[in-house]
């Protein structure tokens, strides 16, 4: 015991490294003390459409039922790791035959030997047995709780991960649904602009009938309105791309999408507010994921140093044994048993746990990195997303106005048209740029309706 004491003060130490958890006070020049991170996603969301997609999706995502299957596997194996510092009690019987060789000092004993007056040694022997076995070993450095408790906190770990899985499900379903809409948007402002261009091809035969202009500004206007035809059944089959896209969230087969019919300008996502960057420690899922790794991790390298002390094991038997079933029920001279105190510990070659250990020590270290990444990233995701609010809402304020502009320079540019005071050629410029600044509008807003999208996961917002 004192060779074996020696030995693991023997034992190498490494020193862990503690991770840093310090943010700024402030997302920029944010003053926010609540996060909206904290909201329901029922409650985040107004439209009752997209609240019933989201809804749908956490029912019958595929990737997130996998994922609930590899939770339940991290929590049997915290049953596994518990099981190993309880008792192990088992149940067994046997039966055989021996028969022993007559010209061998246990052929010559067990001939002139007799078992009790006028009860003669069988020849061959029968061996029956039954009785009950158990073991032990004792956590005296308490490395298998340890052990216990490292798979605890992966299954915890595990379970943070299910919750920003969510979080993503939740967000990319919603960023879908509002791109559908302003595809939906697009396509209504191609069906107007075509009704435009095509009384616009009107105007112009007239013109041409009156010998006011040529056949190449007819050819022009018939151009102008055939690549905006040709446009539209472009958006159409972005549309049902969209769709398929989100019947395949919802883990369903293609079928059309129940959406919101108003103007995608009206829409809007109730103010979001970012809070201190200190809140997501407790709100997003994805860094208290890190954090219940990095516990684990600490938690394995005790494990794996307590590999070098001394195990204590206790074995003990209890049952009967006899060469006939008359007497493996009679007496205490049937009865057997055993009891066995193992103590041991690793004494050369002892490389393997060393390598172990040192593992083990990198893993930790590799751990912490991955937690300041991870607060690094969520810091810059928020920080970003709320610059992009702050600047698509200036940014929609002048889009709005330059499309407003050019709707009425269409009806200015076609009334100078017919009265000869402008030609064609500015008449398909604007309606062209008309059509372009729409496009941008509704692009614009739906960027706008993502980032809040955005925002919200980045602040942990979707699973709760």
């Amino acid at each position: 015991m004192s060779l074996i004491g020696l030995l693991s003060s023997c034992a190498p130490k490494l020193s862990q490294k503690i991770e840093n958890r310090q943010l700024p006070e402030t997302f920029g020049t944010t003053t926010d003390t609540t996060s909206s991170g904290e909201i329901p996603w029922r409650e985040f969301f107004k439209d009752s459409n997209l609240v019933a997609l989201i809804d749908t999706a956490l029912k019958r995502n595929q990737e997130l039922n996998i994922n609930l299957q590899e939770v339940a596997r991290k929590h049997n194996e915290i049953l596994a790791r518990k099981g190993e510092y309880l008792p192990f009690v088992g149940l067994n019987a046997s039966t055989g035959v021996d028969k022993t060789a007559r010209y061998t000092p246990f052929g010559a004993n067990e001939a002139t030997t007799d078992i009790a007056p006028g009860v003669a040694m069988p020849d061959p022997v029968p061996d029956l047995m039954f009785g009950a076995s158990a073991s032990w070993e004792i956590d005296i450095w308490n490395k298998l709780h340890r052990a216990k408790d490292a798979a605890l906190a992966e299954y915890l770990a595990s379970q943070e991960g299910r919750n920003f899985m969510i979080t993503q499900l939740v967000s990319e379903i919603a960023s879908s649904y509002y791109e559908l809409i302003a595809l939906d948007n697009q396509l209504q402002v191609l069906e107007r602009n075509i009704a435009i261009q095509n009384n616009a091809l009107e105007i112009v035969k007239l013109q041409k009938a009156s010998s006011r202009v040529n056949e190449l500004a007819v050819r022009r206007f018939e151009a102008q309105v055939q690549k905006t035809k040709a446009m539209r059944y472009r958006i159409r089959q972005q549309i049902i791309e969209s769709e398929n896209f989100l019947n395949y969230l919802l883990g369903r087969f293609p079928q059309p999408i129940t959406r919101s019919q108003e103007s995608i300008l009206e829409i809007d996502l109730q103010e979001i507010k970012s809070g201190k960057p200190i809140d997501l420690l407790l709100n997003r899922p994805d860094i208290r994921a890190a954090e219940k790794q990095l516990e684990a991790a600490k938690l394995n390298v005790y494990v794996a140093r307590m590999q070098f002390y001394p195990s204590l094991d206790l074995k003990a038997g209890l049952g009967m044994q006899a060469f006939s079933a008359s007497y493996l029920l009679t007496g205490p001279e049937s009865l057997l048993y055993n009891a066995l105190g193992d103590l041991s510990a690793p004494l050369i070659n002892r490389r393997t746990l060393k390598a172990n250990y040192y593992n083990a020590n990198a893993e930790q270290i590799e751990q912490v990195y991955r937690y300041e990444q991870k607060l690094l990233k969520a810091y810059m995701e928020v920080s970003n997303q709320v610059s992009s609010i702050h600047n698509l809402k200036k940014g929609l304020k002048y889009q709005s106005s330059e499309v407003q502009a050019l709707n009425e320079s269409i009806t200015i540019s076609n009334d100078l048209f017919r009265s000869a005071r402008a030609d064609y050629m500015e008449v398909l410029m604007t309606q062209r740029d008309a059509l372009e600044s729409k496009f941008e509008l509704i692009d614009t807003k739906k960027e706008q309706l993502l980032a809040g999208v955005k925002l919200y996961r980045t602040l942990g917002g979707g699973w709760n």
